[in-house]
This record gives structure tokens, C-alpha cells and sequence, in this order.
């Protein structure tokens, strides 16, 4: 057998908090490097962006063997590749964590023919090389009706050893799920594997409970080439190792030779709040060369849970590590768990409260999930919980094991619950805050904007689209999360006009009284916005609407679903539906003010940008 021609596939459909981190896909990238001087040809193809079908890729690359990347929710997705490429008489190659965890069920499917385990570059050189799996180490294979699993693959030692991924053969630009200022986007793999013991992560089991790491001199070297293929642009970068700070003279040593360098990148994180909490001066050292956005594994406010997952942090850690990195003008991030055993919805609802208590500009509240090879898993599945075996629910926006205290409907609502009520106008204009002290300067209505918009588009990515089965029910669940903030928040009330920038919109705008009615069946929700032309005086949250607002703004939620459904975007058919609610002419000038406060003020800052650009 010869391989000689050989497309690797990135699935497309990817949903659940996955979302956030599923963006371009280095591990791809990773083996086509490795392999790129071996074959004729390869082709990364990433079907998330692509608008032709798979068999049109088929046709045009006619591969003598496809590698399929997999994770549980694509796994429905992967096998129908596999289907496709097996009718055209192509090797079909499964791998990721998911093929990794369970490659006895993917082989019993006629059109997977060979699944790799682990790390793939060495593996999927050897089995180019050798045209065949047999003897290939890290390789499970059919012969016949039986599978054979060969023995493991020696972790790779020296990663400096690989070849930087093969950016070269990307055919779509890609760009951060979240606001990026203009930058472009890329990212970067520093270290594999991860300390940590977190009975619910999938990394123990695929780096076998080890770290590895790159020399700081080779991501420099690829940082260089990085900066090269986006024409020195200015960068934003993710870095993709699970726990970034796994070793502290490394990443001190990382910081000298960026502040040597003097890279315009800024870098977004994943690490743990020990690390943080321990290391305040090496955080700054990190926040003074770009290492500006964090995101931290929180799981839980309780020690008890802490303890159930072997998270081995606690609560006080939690809290200095969000205020070492707020001081030093950090962006942070957390992730909690929710539906863990023995969690009531009581202690699920002030999840959200705690986060925002102790900082939090951002948060996301996965529902607990067993994915197949951790602790987790293997605990639930013994004594038989586990009810789900559609494995595209495994998106930690589904209950899929029993509980005794909650239903998978509830629990699934209380997801939504703890969006909405983490997410109000505060949390928002602290997360504002948190940069105009970095910067010391006002943000910019237009930035601040593109902020909630880009985080309004996580949400909907993020989990939406898994709730159309019960919309309704998940949008009366959020009215009752904003109703419960405001009473939490009432006096805590951040003045906009402190930290964004707003003078203009403000004088064009005059005084005001603007109200924001959202409404969805019988539930209505006002936001109450009072302006003098210098100050926005409060912004309030109430349950029912006033009559004493010059400016009247309604928003059926229902309809407003409807066009997140559509992927409607706000248009100009938008304004006139505004424009029909005024009652009288003032209340017509009063909205027309608006829009052009926002459409001016807006305008001036993309002008800026723009002229900051060119010189």
C-alpha cells in the first residue's frame, strides 16, 4: 500500500463551549509538517469554512489515505466523512482525544480503517513511510474482522525536534471568536500535557500526566515566522497549552526574550489560579509583555466540589489570583462546572454571583460532562449514571448522566440561568473598566460595542443553537436571571461615562431618558438609561416598563430569536421598527438624536483607527 497524496479534515459543525478554543487547526498543521516531505502532496481541509462539499475535495485532491480530527461532538460528523471517503476507495485515518479514548467503537464502523492514538506527527510519518499500520507503534487497526491495538507510542521528548505547523497550507484567514481589536490572529502550541489531576479533563490520559515544553528560544524562532506570514502585522495570539504556566523559568525566561524582542503581540492564556496566586511579580512581568487575557479553571466557588474533581486549588486562591491579575490590568476569564453530584440548584444559581464578586470579566458555566477516558467517565459508567450515549450531546451544554437532586432539563436551564445573570450591564462596563486602568484612557463607545456584540456571538455559537428544542422555556429562564441581578446589583451601579469615552454621543444626545423594553410572552424587562449631556446619571434594571422615557426602545425577544436563528444581523428595517413605536414627533427627533450619536461617535473612532493605520 502507498500513500502518497494525503488530505487531513477538520469537521465542521462544531458547537458547545468548544467553540471558543475550536479555531484553526494546528494539530493538522502539526502533521502536515511532519509528514510534508514524505508524500507527493497534502491538503488541510478545513470544513468549518469551506462552501464546497467533502466529495468536491475528494474529487479535486483524489488522496490515497484522509486523517479525520475528531472530538466527541464531531464524532457523528467524522464518521459520515469516513463513509464518503471510504466509497471513493480512500484509507480512512481517525484522530484527536476522542478516537484516542475509544478506538475499539470507531473500528467496529466499516468505513474506519485505522485509528490513531496519542500524538499523531511520529505516528503518521511512520505510517506513510511504511505504508501500512502493522507494527506502526500508537496505531489501532483492523485485519480482517480483528482489532489490533498496537503497543503505545513513546511520548516526544524534545518538541523542539518538530517542524513549526505548516501555516502555508491554510486556505482560509482566520479570526478570533472574540473581539480582537483589529489584530490579526493566529496561535500557538508552547508545551504539552498538564500537571493537574482534574478527574473530568481529558488531558491526563493523552499526555499520560506529564508536561513537556518547548525551549523559549523555538517559540521566539516561530513567534518571528508567525509575525513573517501575517506580513508584520500586529498579532494576536492563543496559546493552546492547557496549563501555561506550567513551568515558571520558562515562562520568566519566555518574557525577557519577548521584552528583548519587542513583538507587537498580544497573547491570550490558559492556566491555573495556584500558578497565578503564587506568582505575583512573575504575572506582572507576564502582563507587561502582552500576556494580557487569562482563563482560568475555577470549576467551583465550594470546596466540597473542589475536592470531588481533585482540582487541588481553594476559594481564597481563587480570589487573589483574580485581583493579582486585575491589578495589573489582566483581561481574566473563568470556566465553572455545574450538575456535578451533590450540587443543588441553589448553590448552581450563585455561581454567577460569586464570579462577578470576586471579578470576572468573562465567564462561561459548562454543564459536568464525562467524556470517555478520564476518571470522570469511568466512576459514572461503573455504577451505571450514564443514560447518553449520543455522543454529540457531549458539548457541556447537555445533561448526559443521572442526578439525584436535578433533571437534564433543569440543569440545562440553569445553564442559561447563569449566563444571563453573570452577563448584565455592570459585568460588562467592569470588564471596560479593567482596560481604561491598563491604558489609562477612556474606551470607545465603538470598541465597547464590537465587545458585547462579539460575546453576544459566543453565546449564540456557544450553546444557542443547541436550545432551539425549548427556546421558549430558556428565554423565560433568562428574564428570571436579569430580575435576580438587578436586585443583587441595585446599588452597585459603574458609571458609564467613567470609563468609556462618550463626550460627543452625550452632547449630541442632550438629556434623556431612554428605556430599553424587552419582553418575551407575558414577562417584560426595562433597562433605564437617564443622560444630562455631560454624565450618564444611572442605568438601571426594573420588571415592567415606565411611562416617563423620551425614548422608547422595544425588542420582542421571540423575534429577536428568530433573527439569531436566521443569522439576521441589525439593519436598516431594524431602525424603521423603532421609528414606528414614537408616539409623536419629539419622540421621533429624540430617536433620530440617538442614532446619530451613536452612527457620529462611532464614526470618529473607525476614522482614528483608520488613521493610526496609515501612519
Amino acid at each position: 500500500m502507498t500513500f502518497r497524496k494525503i488530505s487531513l479534515i477538520k469537521p465542521g459543525g462544531k458547537k458547545g463551549l468548544g467553540f471558543l478554543t475550536d479555531g484553526i487547526p494546528i494539530g493538522l498543521e502539526y502533521i502536515a509538517a511532519s509528514i510534508e516531505k514524505d508524500v507527493e502532496a497534502v491538503h488541510i481541509i478545513d470544513l468549518e469554512l469551506e462552501k464546497h462539499p467533502f466529495q468536491y475535495f475528494l474529487d479535486i485532491t483524489d488522496p490515497d489515505l484522509i486523517g479525520i480530527t475528531m472530538s466527541a461532538t464531531e464524532h457523528k460528523e467524522g464518521l459520515r466523512l469516513a463513509e464518503i471517503a471510504m466509497k471513493h476507495g480512500v484509507t480512512t485515518v481517525l484522530g484527536g482525544y476522542h478516537p484516542t479514548a475509544i478506538p475499539d467503537e470507531l473500528l467496529s464502523h466499516p468505513q474506519v480503517d485505522i485509528v490513531v492514538r496519542g500524538e499523531g506527527e511520529h505516528t503518521m510519518r511512520e505510517l506513510v513511510r511504511m505504508g501500512s499500520p502493522e507494527g506502526v507503534f500508537g496505531l489501532s487497526y483492523k485485519d480482517g474482522e480483528r482489532i489490533i491495538h498496537n503497543p503505545d507510542r513513546p511520548l516526544i521528548e524534545d518538541l523542539d525536534s518538530l517542524p513549526f505547523p505548516a501555516r502555508h497550507l491554510r486556505r482560509h484567514k482566520y479570526r478570533d471568536h472574540m473581539n480582537n481589536k483589529n489584530r490579526e490572529y493566529d496561535i500557538v502550541s508552547m508545551s504539552r500535557g498538564c500537571w493537574g489531576r482534574c478527574s473530568f479533563c481529558c488531558e491526563p490520559y493523552m499526555s499520560r500526566r506529564r508536561m513537556r515544553f518547548r525551549s523559549p528560544e523555538n517559540i521566539i524562532d516561530e513567534l518571528a515566522e508567525i509575525v513573517d506570514f501575517h506580513d508584520g502585522r500586529p498579532m494576536k495570539i492563543f496559546v493552546t497549552d492547557p496549563n501555561f504556566m506550567g513551568d515558571f523559568k520558562i515562562v520568566d525566561r519566555f518574557c525577557d526574550l519577548l521584552e528583548k524582542e519587542k513583538l507587537d503581540i498580544v497573547f491570550s492564556v490558559m492556566t491555573t489560579v495556584d500558578s497565578i496566586a503564587g506568582n505575583p511579580e512573575l504575572v506582572k512581568k507576564m502582563c507587561d509583555n502582552g500576556i494580557l487575557t487569562y482563563e482560568l479553571g475555577f470549576e467551583s466557588p465550594n470546596p466540597r466540589d473542589l475536592m470531588e474533581v481533585n482540582k487541588g486549588s481553594n476559594p481564597d486562591n481563587q480570589r487573589k489570583a483574580v485581583k493579582i491579575l486585575r491589578d495589573n490590568g489582566a483581561n481574566v476569564s473563568g470556566t465553572f462546572v455545574i450538575g456535578l453530584p451533590g450540587q443543588t440548584e441553589e448553590e448552581i444559581k450563585q455561581f454567577p454571583v460569586y464570579a462577578k464578586k470576586i471579578g470576572l470579566a468573562n465567564a462561561a458555566f459548562g454543564i459536568a460532562t464525562p467524556f470517555p477516558g478520564t476518571d470522570f467517565y469511568d466512576s459514572l459508567d461503573k455504577d451505571g449514571l450514564i443514560f447518553e450515549d449520543d455522543w454529540t450531546k457531549y458539548d457541556e451544554m447537555h445533561s448526559v448522566f443521572k442526578l439525584n437532586l436535578l433533571s437534564p432539563m433543569r440543569l440545562e436551564e440553569l445553564e442559561s440561568y447563569c449566563m444571563a445573570r453573570f452577563w448584565t450591564v455592570n459585568t460588562l462596563l467592569d470588564g471596560a473598566r479593567v482596560v481604561h486602568n491598563r491604558i489609562s484612557k477612556k474606551i470607545s463607545i465603538k470598541y465597547f460595542i464590537e465587545d458585547v456584540f462579539a460575546k453576544l456571538y459566543f453565546i449564540k455559537n456557544a450553546g444557542f443553537d443547541l436550545r432551539e428544542h425549548a427556546t421558549l422555556e430558556h428565554v423565560n429562564i433568562i428574564m428570571d436571571a436579569i430580575v435576580d441581578a438587578e436586585k443583587e446589583e441595585k446599588n452597585k451601579s459603574i458609571h458609564a461615562h467613567e470609563v468609556l469615552e462618550m463626550s460627543n454621543f452625550l452632547k449630541i444626545l442632550g438629556s434623556q431618558t431612554i428605556q430599553i423594553v424587552l419582553n418575551s410572552d407575558s414577562k417584560i424587562i426595562s433597562y433605564h438609561i437617564k443622560t444630562n449631556g455631560n454624565n450618564v446619571d444611572r442605568i438601571e434594571t426594573i420588571s415592567g416598563s415606565k411611562n416617563d422615557a423620551s425614548i422608547n426602545v422595544h425588542i420582542d425577544l421571540d423575534r429577536a430569536i428568530e433573527s439569531f436563528k436566521d443569522n439576521s444581523h441589525f439593519n436598516v428595517m431594524n431602525l424603521f421598527f423603532i421609528l414606528k413605536q414614537a408616539r409623536d414627533v419629539n419622540d421621533i427627533w429624540n430617536l433620530l438624536r440617538l442614532s446619530a450619536a451613536f452612527t457620529i461617535d462611532i464614526g470618529d473612532s473607525y476614522l482614528k483607527e483608520k488613521l493610526l493605520e496609515i501612519t
